[in-house]
Parts: structure tokens; sequence; C-alpha cells
């Protein structure tokens, strides 16, 4: 029976539906990130870039939100409440802002957390304890962080090359099969690759050119197959493309992972070293980046302490990877 795994780590919350002992969906929520899918927050119309139709909302941190569609009784300055729809989403070279709509008769909420949206799905949520054996790293934890970091998914016979874009996440299929056999396999791949790295909006999917009407319904089907509704696609083209768009509320793994590596590794090192059997005052070596990451955050430094039962101590080592930081006794 499928079940969800939810740990409530410092500075992240994570989350894994686990089918058959491997992983099939895997979530992240950072601390602090900002206003969640669903949130019902008050703001400044600080701009109408169209009257009537889209304006930017500033909210008490200074954040800026898109709203869409803007009423037309709304005046520049007007204290204004707003529904965010999408949470604000990381690209390469820049962060696309959260969206919102209007919202002037709900009532101020902050928007379910991940813990709410994997009740939510009615599917038995087991919490992973660090007193108990480490169920999400047995599972795949690890692996699939990896494979949506380098882009990839990896199947029998062939890898799935995922790069998001600013128009859309596109999948390119590589594999030695026979082009049929390969589209067919890389298509039930791609079904799942989607729905773990949480992949939505506007999506290509590039298979092998396939000649026959027969060969890319197949194909199509394989997919529809692989991957749960909600979505809508095209037909699978003589060139082998076919477009797939899901309802987009908030960024997949792979763009979560590309927004912030450095906040990234940090908080999977404090995960590694709380699982440790360590006690007392510790000296958390790493990367600069990561280093500056956690003096950033001395409340994460503080659990850590609690945890551990001494002080936590930081020392830069240009020498050891992003991921690769450590603990050592102080």
């Amino acid at each position: 029976m499928p079940e969800w795994l939810y740990e409530d780590g410092i500075g992240e919350a994570r989350a894994a539906l686990v089918d058959d002992g491997a992983i099939v969906e895997a979530l992240i929520e950072v601390e602090a990130a900002g206003p969640r899918a669903g949130a019902v927050i008050e703001g400044r119309l600080a701009t109408i870039a169209v009257p009537g139709r889209r304006g930017f909302v500033t909210l008490a941190d200074a954040t800026e939100v898109l709203v869409e569609p803007l009423p037309r009784q709304w005046t520049q300055g007007a204290l204004v409440r707003i529904e965010i729809v999408r949470e604000h989403v990381a690209e390469r070279d820049r962060t696309k802002r959260a969206k919102g709509r209007p919202a002037p008769e709900s009532v101020l909420s902050d928007g379910p957390s991940l813990r709410a949206r994997i009740e939510a799905t009615g599917i038995a949520v087991r919490d992973v304890r660090l007193h108990e054996s480490d169920a999400l790293e047995a599972a795949g934890w690890s692996e699939t962080i990896e494979a949506a970091q380098a882009g990839a998914w990896t199947f029998t016979g062939g890898t799935l090359r995922i790069s998001p874009t600013p128009a859309m996440a596109l999948i390119d299929v590589d594999g030695h099969l026979d082009p049929a056999v390969l589209a067919l396999v890389a298509a039930t791949a791609a079904g799942q690759a989607i729905r773990a790295f949480g992949i939505a909006g506007s999506i290509g999917i590039d298979f092998p050119t396939l000649g026959g009407k027969d060969a890319r319904t197949a194909v199509a089907a394989a997919f529809d197959a692989a991957l749960p509704p909600p979505f809508e696609r095209t037909a699978v083209n003589g060139f082998g493309f076919m477009q797939v768009i899901r309802p987009r509320t908030r960024a997949s793994l792979i763009e979560h992972l590309l927004d912030d590596p450095a906040g990234h590794a940090a908080r999977a090192l404090l995960r590694r070293v709380e699982r440790e059997a360590r006690v007392g005052a510790t000296t958390l070596a790493a990367h600069p980046r990561v280093v500056g990451v956690l003096q950033t955050h001395p409340d994460w430094l503080d659990r850590l302490a609690r945890h551990l039962g001494g002080i936590i101590g930081l020392r830069s080592d240009t020498g050891v990877a992003m991921s690769g930081g450590y603990a050592e006794p102080a």
C-alpha cells in the first residue's frame, strides 16, 4: 500500500510518496520561503501595470506579487486582499514572482502546509523520526534528489534529460533501443519523472521520430497510464513531439534545487548530522557558501545544538564540495 513519509526537519519539511518501496513523488517545503499557494494575504497595490487587468501588490515583507485580473476599482496605494495561486518560481536567470488573484471576501490564512497537503490526499502519512531508521533514505531519497539536481531520469534502455526553461520544461529522450520501443518505454518514464519531480505548467517531450499513427497513439496511451490527472496533452506529432499542460501552483523539485543550491546543501548537512551518533559540541565544516547560509540562520544551529547537547561551530573549507559538508568534534 502506498504511504507518505513525512519529516519535519531543520529549515525544511520533506515528504515522499512511497509505493512498493520506491519514491513516486518527492516534495520539499523550505521554512519561511514566501507565501504558500492558497494563502490569503493583504498588501498594498504598488503598481497598476495594465488597468483592469494586471498589477503588482507589495506584501509586508516587501515581496511583490503579480495580480491578475486586477479589479478596475482598485487604486494605487490601497490595502487589498489577494489569494496566492502560484508560489514564486526560480528560473536560471531570474525569479518569477508569485501570482495572486483578488480575494476581497476571503478570510486571511497562511495556506496549506506540506503536511496539510499530503494529508488531504487521503493516503496514510508516517512520520520519519530521528530515533528510528531512516525510512526516507531507505526508499531512495538521496538518489531522487541527485536525479533532480542532474535533471536526469534513468530507465531501462535510456535516459530522460530534463531542462527547465522560461517557456516550458523540456524532456529529451536518449537511448539505444529501437526508436518505437524506446519511445514507448520513455513515455512511461516521462510520466513517472513528471510526477516524482512535481513538474508542472507547460512541458514538452521530444520522443524519437515515429512514422506510424498507431505507434504514436501507443506512446500517448503509455504516458497517460503513467501520470495521474489532471493534465492535458497534445497528440504525439510526426516528429515525436508532445506537449503536456499541468496545473502549476509551485516550483518543481528541479526548480527548487536550482533556486538555492547552497541553502539545500546546508539543510541536507543539518539532516545528516542530526542522524549521526554524535553528542556534544560540534563543528560543521562546509563549503564557504554553505557556511554563509548557516550563519544567516542561527535558529537552525540552535535547534541542532539542542539536539546534540552542545554548541555548534562553523568552519569554512574551500576544498569541500557544496554537498560534502561534515561534522567534527569542536
